[in-house]
């Protein structure tokens, strides 16, 4: 198995994605890649406190590169960053990138051209596979997760600080996929078969920023 680092947003996608390529003998998991948010000290997109990022980690057991990054963040510098980011992972001798992308191909062409042109290559465990089901599959292993941002112009705001669990993925509306996929939203995973142990959690303050409602999820 080649040896891969995770790219690790905090959520239920990335830690079934890493889940799945251990099962099928895809790579070899030796470390997580995470972007940070330099100013508020959270993990990119999804909001959540690195205090948090730094508990999964631990309980992952496996080393993490943090990416920080200026808010806002110009394209140039997060390819640099990022750049940058690779080339360390490059000197451990890794050469994949694993990722738990479900069916958006231009993201995936993306990843794909600039880890490319690092000499990369990315894996995706999870890639076409049914978000119904997977979202189903994921409750079962006993994922238990939170719903830390929503875009409030895709799904209610009211979504955000929900578990997510078989009553939220009936109160679903239709059009929005059950894994998030096209954004709609994004999760924070407090315990599963990738933990040692689960993350003590509870849902803190809603607040609304850059067009995002964020549901700030503290440690228990």
């Amino acid at each position: 198995m080649p040896k891969a680092f995770i790219s690790w947003s905090s959520g239920k996608d990335c830690a079934f994605a890493l889940l799945e390529a251990r099962r099928l003998g895809l790579a070899e998991i030796v470390g997580v890649l995470t972007t940070v948010n330099e100013v508020h000290d959270r993990v990119s997109m999804h909001g959540v406190r690195t205090a948090l990022l730094d508990r999964q980690v631990a309980a992952l057991g496996l080393p993490c590169l943090k990416v920080p990054l200026p808010s806002p963040c110009p394209n140039e510098v997060y390819e640099a960053r990022m750049a940058a980011a690779i080339e360390r992972i490059k000197a451990e001798g890794v050469r994949h990138v694993v990722f738990g992308d479900l069916f958006l191909e231009d993201v995936r062409g993306w990843r794909e051209a600039k880890l490319a042109g690092a000499g990369m290559a990315g894996i995706y465990p999870l890639w076409r596979r049914d978000t119904h089901a997977l979202a189903r599959e994921m409750l079962a292993r006993g994922f238990v997760a939170h719903l830390v941002a929503v875009d409030p112009r895709q799904l209610d705001r009211g979504f955000a600080g929900r578990a997510f669990d078989h009553e939220l993925l009936a109160a679903l509306p239709p059009g929005v996929d059950p894994c998030g996929e096209n954004g709609e939203f994004h999760t924070f995973v407090s315990a599963g078969p990738m933990f040692s142990a689960p993350i003590a959690v509870a849902v803190g303050q809603v607040v609304e920023r850059e067009g995002f409602i964020f549901a700030d999820v503290c440690p228990a």
